[in-house]
């Protein structure tokens, strides 16, 4: 799911309610999101009048998580479980 959240800023600056509407979220719970992802120097937070809104801090973000959930991986049963655990 945040990897959804980072292409939807991706695409252009958004506020928070905008997002979590898009996304089906709770508002709490994208504005959590949102302050982790700024908090890891992904988004900047722009303020506008009474309002914030988020985006991209470089533009390249958004190619490389693009890139990035087009990826196919090759993974080994005997290493990982369906749910993604390690289990090696």
């Amino acid at each position: 799911m945040a990897g959804a959240r980072f292409v939807q800023c991706s695409d252009a600056p958004s506020y928070p309610s905008e997002l979590a509407d898009a996304l089906g979220v709770s508002r709490q719970s994208m504005s959590n999101h949102l302050t982790c992802l700024r908090g890891c120097g992904l988004v900047v937070a722009v303020p506008d009048a009474r309002r914030t809104r988020y985006e991209l801090a470089d533009a390249r973000l958004g190619h490389a998580i693009k890139d990035l959930l087009g990826v196919v991986l090759a993974v080994d049963p005997a290493c990982c479980a369906p749910d993604g655990e390690c289990i090696a």
